[in-house]
């Protein structure tokens, strides 16, 4: 064998993600909101009124799982789903008011574990995670 299991560059970037999505959801558990459910909210809380389809798009995700999220989010009173006039398969996502109430807890605390993650790594070390993650991407879009 050629690496060890812990030389894997997935092995590492999925204990990150793992670590990433343990501390979110431990952040978001007061307020009802499980850290996918919050990617969409976070999209909402940027630009209201998205579509379910350019929330698929956004986020890589399939359109049973975002509609699936989509319905809790809406159980929860965080948003309301409404067909478009033009076309009537399409499906908007619009914040109720207790969802942009939501945000004004929520999006602070995103703005603080941005901060706290990205603690110590200079703009130019971002930047160059940015790419080198890009370029992952890359390669794995290829096998698809």
């Amino acid at each position: 064998m050629k690496f060890s299991f812990q030389d894997y560059i997935s092995i590492k970037i999925h204990k990150t993600d793992l670590n990433l999505t343990n501390f979110v959801k431990a952040k978001l558990e007061p307020y009802n909101l499980a850290p996918e459910q919050n990617l969409i909210m976070m999209l909402l809380w940027e630009k209201d009124g998205l579509s379910q389809h350019q929330l698929v798009e956004t986020l890589n995700k399939d359109k049973t799982n975002i509609a699936r999220m989509a319905s809790n989010l809406e159980k929860k009173g965080f948003i309301t789903r409404t067909n478009c006039l033009h076309d009537r398969r399409s499906v908007r996502l619009y914040l109720t008011e207790k969802g942009q109430e939501l945000g004004e807890k929520v999006v602070p605390i995103a703005e603080d574990f941005n901060e706290i993650v990205c603690k110590g790594i200079s703009e130019e070390e971002l930047l160059q995670m940015e790419r080198l993650l890009a370029k992952i991407n890359q390669n794995v879009q290829k096998l698809l």
